[in-house]
């Protein structure tokens, strides 16, 4: 049965949803429930968290088609994928879940159905493996299922156990082979299509494995080897959504796959990290130094470079962007929306690269001549690791040149620092996960959850139902007293999305507290961090809860006037454009947005346009609760670094805005008032930052920049229109105030040439020398440049004091820097100046400290001149 990819997928998910299964949408590649991870690298790590009891989910079946990332590992290292058949960067994992519902039987008789039944494959085809000790899983795929014993291999522990970590959940799991016949050897011909999970032991630090009350269900089928199966394919590499790039491959080279091992393998590897590349920074992850973007970067170079083996030496990657969003759109509409975006960066990503693979040429050829000069047949392995870290620069590639110069390279050295660096990266992604205090998921799980009531009011009558003082409940506190309030309603709202968290006040007739902060540490507990200002709170006491309402106004306009921006931005740049953060304070908003280069002043006028023309128009904001899903599906635009529920509150203003968003908002885009941008700039690789304001701290702002304006322009005497005019012509009177000044300066130095500098003939050469009071670095080297031209066999040697600090120019008529070298000179004279200096062989720069010197580090010069001959 010859199915395409999407029909594999669709064909899976459908048949678990009939099962009972809800339906998930993959997650982001970047892993929300597990920070410690790079990526999402396996189907059930958006369900980590509810396998192991620490979050829950309104359904115990689940189904999903998860994008996954594998970069590293014991069977997925980066460097192996388009050398063998099936290995990955990106995949999808088709994986159905039981959350303490069904077990064994039900996941193994489900699987069964769907390769049987739905995929059709044929049964005596078909073989399972089991864990050696688990005899229930034997009995059921004997029994129930009716394969014979010869059908099912029972493996050791290494194979067919699965655990989490070193403690934690574990269990048995169970995989499905296909035959491929005689043809193939080894893996290739039993090749494993499906594994199903058993999670149904806890190991604890001594290895002992205790029952799970509620064991669960893991499974997991990779989309592209089931494709390549059904589709009767060698490799993965062939099935329909993945061959039309090594197609594109072929075009952009002019290689032919099958020809040789080489282009199949660089052909292979495009292929596969042009859909890594798309994904992941699809999905936000930019190209950077350091953490996740390094790896993306380094998949894009590395696809460079095969392409570079090709002959492709110009930016190719971006173009096949295109065909990957063709390809997987209508399974992930994301990707078109971020199309332009991706391959903006991925762009400026090659064009820089192809200019470092200029400047690493360069320091592999030093590298090499250092060896040579030290007498080494061996380029050090912290030297290749440089080249290959700090410039990217290609393994393979290195070796090469370095064998063409006689050269070897120590790959053992090598290996240890590329450990070091793997370590380091470790390190920076043991990422310190918030840590809770016990007392406040005491407070949820006692019930003292606070019911949000501030949509509706600023003001509240409710109950302290508990007090938090230090890391511990109290029933009382006292003037003067810092503490934490929890109400059993509130109409603060907490510190989240964005949103900085209410101040005000809460008080009863004979107490007063002074909110100045509200968090919620853990969902539903609301806490109001402040301090006593008179009397005495207690557990039980009935207040009125007051917002500050000027201050949440302002947030409201702030919060609101992000929205129309997140729309504007669309509209002027493009749909690539994605929230990548944000903070929603009282005096301004702070917005970043993927967008591949700086904004023009052109671009950022029609964006604070269009905001203020829709807070013009006074839309109406309006609020609608809606499932998840349909939410999507009305347009609405969902920031995907936020966890969403079912249930998910929809904010439209008007037409021009739709987002998913708890926060507080205006009732009117008229509310606003207006509309300000302060600053634009860059907060990484294809991250842009914008810093706004709006309503009287906006006004405040143009009424400060417009008075400074008048008071500049009383100070130049000229009318504000004409500030800019007057600005530019005194920038010309003082340019040419320096320049006079440099002329004379020039003059001066002449007059001082003809006292200050001494002509020696020193064996074969003529010795220029001479020093200086308070002259630039940039006049030494014009009178140097002057005088080495005399006689073409000339050496120069100048010396300028200024604060007791020299600057020193060592310069070579040309003719002769093959025989004595100014960058060597002003490294010999620099040693009784207590300095240095570098440069050309011809013009060398450098400073010193110690001007007595000077006559000593003339007389070295004198020495060296005359050690050398201009002679055959």
């Amino acid at each position: 049965m010859s199915l395409k990819a999407h029909e594999i997928r669709e064909l899976f998910l459908s048949f678990f949803e009939k099962k009972g299964h809800t339906r998930v949408k993959s997650a982001s590649l970047i892993p929300e429930s597990d920070p410690t991870l790079l990526f999402v690298n396996a189907g059930m790590v958006p369900f980590k968290n509810v396998f192991l009891g620490l979050e829950k989910r309104p359904y115990k079946r689940a189904v999903s088609c998860q994008k996954c990332l594998r970069v590293s590992g014991k069977h997925n290292d980066l460097e192996q994928v388009g050398y063998t058949s099936r290995h990955h960067t990106f995949f999808e994992m088709l994986g159905n879940f039981s959350f303490g519902d069904y077990f064994k039987r039900e996941a193994i008789k489900y699987a069964w159905e769907f390769v049987t039944e739905v995929l059709k494959l044929p049964r005596d085809k078909l073989y399972v493996s089991v864990y050696r000790d688990d005899e229930e899983a034997f009995r059921i795929w004997n029994e129930e299922i009716g394969l014979p014993p010869e059908k099912i291999w029972k493996l050791g522990e290494e194979d067919n156990f699965w655990q989490m970590g070193e403690t934690g959940p574990c269990g048995p799991s169970s995989e499905i082979y296909v035959d491929r016949g005689e043809e193939y050897e080894g893996d290739e011909r039993y090749l494993e299509i499906w594994n199903l999970v058993f999670m149904q032991y806890n190991r604890d630090e001594k290895g002992n494995l205790t029952p799970l009350p509620n064991p669960n269900i893991d499974t997991g089928m990779g989309l592209e080897r089931v494709a390549s199966v059904l589709q009767n394919t060698k490799t993965n590499y062939e099935i329909d959504i993945i061959y039309p790039l090594i197609e594109f491959g072929e075009d952009i080279s002019g290689a032919t796959y099958g020809s040789s091992h080489e282009n199949d393998v660089a052909l292979r590897v495009i292929a596969d990290h042009l859909r890594a590349l798309t994904f992941a920074i699809s999905d936000g992850v930019i190209p950077s130094n350091e953490g996740r973007g390094y790896v993306i970067r380094r998949i894009l170079r590395r696809a460079l470079r095969f392409g570079y083996k090709l002959g492709v030496v110009q930016p190719f990657l971006h173009k096949g962007i295109d065909v990957v969003v063709e390809i997987m759109k209508d399974a992930y509409p994301e990707l078109e929306m971020t199309r332009e975006f991706v391959k903006g960066v991925v762009r400026g990503e090659e064009e820089r690269f192809i200019r470092t693979l200029k400047a690493g040429m360069q320091a592999v050829d030093e590298l090499i001549e250092r060896a040579r000069e030290e007498g080494r047949d061996l380029l050090k392995g912290e030297e290749v690791f440089m080249a290959y870290d700090t410039y990217g620069f290609p393994l393979d590639l290195i070796d090469e040149i370095a064998r063409e110069k006689g050269l070897k390279i120590d790959m053992e050295g090598f290996r240890v620092e590329m450990e070091k660096q793997r370590e380091r990266a470790r390190k920076h992604f043991k990422v310190e996960v918030k840590k809770v205090k016990p007392v406040y998921q005491h407070l949820r799980d006692i019930g003292k959850t606070s019911e949000f009531v501030g949509y509706e009011h600023y003001e509240y009558e409710t109950e302290v139902t508990g007090i938090v003082s230090g890391d511990e409940l109290v029933s009382e506190i006292s003037e003067g007293d810092e503490g934490e309030l929890v109400l059993k309603e509130t109409p603060f709202y907490p510190e989240k999305g964005g949103q900085v968290g209410d101040t005000g006040l809460i008080e009863t007739d004979r107490a007063l507290f002074k909110v100045e902060d509200t968090q919620s540490p853990v969902d539903g507990v609301i806490v109001h961090k402040g301090k006593v200002l008179k009397g005495r709170l207690h557990v039980g006491d009935r207040v009125i809860a007051r917002v500050d309402r000027e201050r949440r106004e302002d947030i409201m306009r702030n919060h609101t006037a992000t929205h129309l921006l997140h729309a504007a931005l669309k509209n002027v740049l493009g749909e690539h454009v994605r929230q990548a953060g944000s903070l929603v304070a009282d005096r301004y908003m702070r917005f970043d947005f993927t967008h591949f280069e700086a904004l023009t002043r052109e671009e950022l006028k029609r964006i604070e346009e269009l905001v203020n023309e829709k807070i013009r128009e006074n839309l109406p904001v309006q609020v609608k609760e809606m499932a998840y899903q349909e939410a999507i599906k009305s347009g609405a635009v969902a920031i995907f670094e936020e966890k969403y529920g079912d249930t998910v509150r929809v904010i439209s203003a008007g037409e021009f805005s739709r987002e998913l968003c708890g926060g507080t908002h205006v009732s009117r885009t008229g509310d606003i008032g207006y509309f300000k941008i302060l600053s634009e700039s860059s907060v990484g690789a294809g991250v842009r930052r914008l810093i706004a304001q709006t309503g009287r701290w906006a006004v405040d702002t143009s009424f400060k920049e417009h008075s400074l304006l008048e008071d500049i322009g009383l100070s130049l005497n000229v009318k504000q229109e004409d500030i800019l005019a007057r600005i530019e012509s005194l920038k010309e009177e003082l340019r040419e105030r320096d320049r006079e000044v440099a002329r004379l300066r020039q003059e001066l130095l002449k007059l001082q040439m003809e006292t200050s500098i001494k002509r020696e003939e020193v064996g074969d050469f003529t010795l220029f020398w001479g020093r200086f009071k308070d002259a630039e670095s940039e006049e030494l080297r014009n009178l140097a440049d002057m005088l080495r031209h005399k006689t073409g066999r000339d050496v120069v040697f100048l010396v300028s004091e200024k604060e007791g600090k020299l600057s020193t120019v060592v310069a070579v008529s040309k003719e002769i820097a093959h025989k004595i070298k100014a960058n060597q000179l002003i490294k010999e004279v620099g040693k009784s100046l207590k300095g240095g200096g570098g440069g050309r062989e011809d013009l060398a720069q450098g400073g010193g400290s110690n001007p007595a010197g000077i006559e000593e580090a003339v007389k070295i010069l004198r020495e060296k001149l005359k050690e050398t001959t201009l002679g055959g």
